[in-house]
């Protein structure tokens, strides 16, 4: 298991104070582009978004838009002249959300019932439309003298997405194990083009939109694809051992629906006994609770879990490398280096 430094609840204060504060200028931005939206599709917005009469924000992780505003700092900027990249980025983030749901079948999102569950599919399909337009919208309407070139990168980022989510949805059609099975080098170019590649975005639109050149951008760039991997590497010990008041979804969730995860890849590919009895209980069905636990349990004991929480570790490292090697205010370099190490603290 991780082991975490005696300053980790230091770290999760400062990363909290670094997404409050993105949060609070980033959703005036995002409720004025989701109330143009009209009143239908504007009151599915609001519903997804969590904004209840008279309330705030009441979920996400707003991880992008905060890495988009401390980027731009970071460079010399204001944080404010980075907004139009940080809405952006949580606009198409919350699109791809939204249609995840749809095709992954899932019910809950952020503890309420999905989109689709609440409005239906064609309105779920539709809303997610209307979020990924007033994206590239606010950026190059509002985003500055480098607009296109941010706009550029989020053309780039959600080609990565699509490409990324598409294999991770043909990696369910293969087999657990053999020469057919997903490999872990298959998963992480997948995860870096679904995660990681939105994150390089926030972080490089921010120091475009503070006025950087492409140079320092690319810096930020690797910069988020590393925070991205050690992020999914997170979210896929959450998807099978996350407490679902903390995450929102089921236990077990990502071993219910066969997702390929980091895991259970690591798990089988061991030559442990639990790993070749993973492997016949996968390949005959996970189908009931037993099953499923059964299953956690195995993966656990292959050494999956410890592999992907190492793995989010090295990558950690990576992010904590392309800090090194940038220049940036001492206070704003402790916030990134932060916001980092909270996140993968999500898993103590």
């Amino acid at each position: 298991m991780m082991t975490f430094p005696a300053t980790a609840s230091r770290d999760h204060e400062l990363g909290l104070n670094a997404i409050r504060r993105a949060r609070a200028l980033t959703e005036p931005v995002l409720r004025d582009l989701i109330d143009r939206l009209g009143p239908s599709l504007a009151s599915i917005g609001r519903y997804h978004f969590g904004w209840r009469a008279g309330g705030s924000f009441t979920g996400g992780k707003a991880i992008r838009p905060t890495l988009a505003l401390l980027a731009a700092e970071a460079v010399g900027a204001a944080a404010t002249d980075a907004l139009p990249a940080a809405a952006a980025a949580e606009l198409v983030h919350n699109f791809s959300l939204i249609h995840d749901d749809i095709i992954d079948n899932d019910e809950l999102r952020r503890g309420q019932p999905a989109v689709w569950k609440e409005y239906g599919v064609p309105a779920a399909i539709l809303i997610g439309d209307a979020l990924h337009s007033e994206a590239f919208g606010i950026l190059l309407s509002e985003g500055g003298p480098n607009a296109a070139a941010a706009a550029a990168r989020l053309a780039t980022a959600m080609r990565e997405v699509v490409v990324g989510q598409v294999e991770d949805i043909r990696f369910t059609e293969r087999p657990w194990t053999g020469e057919q099975a997903v490999s872990i080098a298959e998963y992480q170019a997948m995860a870096e083009a679904k995660t990681g590649a939105l994150l390089a975005f926030s972080a490089s639109a921010g120091v475009l939109l503070g006025g950087a050149d492409a140079a320092a951008a690319d810096c930020f760039d690797r910069l988020g694809r590393h925070l991205g991997l050690a992020f999914q590497c997170t979210d896929d010990v959450l998807g099978i051992w996350g407490d679902p008041a903390n995450t929102g979804k089921p236990v077990f969730g990502d071993l219910r629906e066969a997702k390929r995860t980091l895991p259970v890849i690591a798990a089988l590919t061991a030559e442990v006994p639990a790993s070749s009895r993973l492997g016949a209980l996968l390949g005959r069905g996970v189908r009931t609770d037993f099953d499923l636990r059964l299953a956690a349990e195995l993966i656990e004991q292959a050494g999956g879990r410890e592999f992907a929480e190492r793995e989010a570790a090295r990558q950690l490292a990576g992010v904590d490398d392309c800090l090194a090697a940038l220049s940036m205010p001492v206070e704003i370099r402790a916030s990134f280096d932060a916001l980092a190490h909270s996140l993968i603290g999500r898993i103590r």
